[in-house]
């Protein structure tokens, strides 16, 4: 907030919240219902893993535990790759992953897809519902959280050369040749003006204060 000027945000990436297959079937767990529902009958016995303590996974983690009122332990690791492979592999029982990196997985059938944690359903898997649709009466409704990317000049940029930045970026962002090569990783093209970046930054520091109050997270 004090040492950047936003320009423009550039892409909006879900989250999705995936299991092992077979980790799915020996728990008899098939659906976010199905995933709250066990972990209230059984508190602490479910573990999801993060690519680090503060991570996004971490956190979604803890707004999906804070909302849903159940009890899930978090097993940090040193990176985003090695948490996917801890599940993958049957080390952890799920994790709230970045749809870009495990689409293919999904797609593969080696990882499990309940919903995407974003407000509305993801492009690239249409037919997932979200938290909030899938977790309808346990208390998720209005789970959103994502991982975003954008653009930012060092802060007191004059205004003429942040609009300047801002028209060629978001002129990029709605080409098709952009447009499809964002739609590969699972991301969506978020074109905004500088003072629509700046409300979502504000945003999303209360979102994020807020779930690392309720959960008491920290970091090492």
């Amino acid at each position: 907030v004090k040492d950047f000027s936003p320009i423009t945000l550039v892409a909006d990436v879900p989250n999705v919240l995936v299991t092992h297959p077979g980790k799915a079937a020996e728990l008899h767990i098939n659906n976010v219902r199905e995933l709250v529902e066990y972990a209230r009958k059984n508190p602490g016995k479910l573990d999801y893993a993060s690519g680090g303590n503060g991570s996004a996974g971490h956190l979604s983690g803890e707004l999906f535990k804070s909302m849903a009122k159940v009890s899930m332990v978090h097993i940090p690791y040193n990176g985003a790759s090695p948490a996917q492979l801890s599940v993958l592999s049957g080390q952890t029982d799920m994790i709230f992953d970045n749809l870009a990196s495990a689409s293919a997985n999904i797609k593969a059938g080696k990882l499990k897809a309940f919903a995407v944690t974003t407000a509305t359903r993801a492009a690239a898997l249409p037919e997932l519902p979200t938290i909030a649709e899938a977790g309808k009466g346990l208390g998720l409704e209005g789970f959103d959280i994502s991982t975003w990317f954008g653009v930012f000049a060092p802060a007191n940029t004059p205004k003429e050369i942040v609009d300047r930045l801002n028209h060629e970026i978001v002129a990029i962002l709605k080409t098709d040749d952009m447009k499809a090569k964002l739609a590969r990783i699972g991301a969506q093209p978020a074109p905004t003006t500088p003072e629509q970046f700046g409300a979502l930054v504000q945003r999303e520091l209360k979102k994020y204060a807020q779930i690392v109050k309720v959960s008491g997270a920290k970091v090492d």
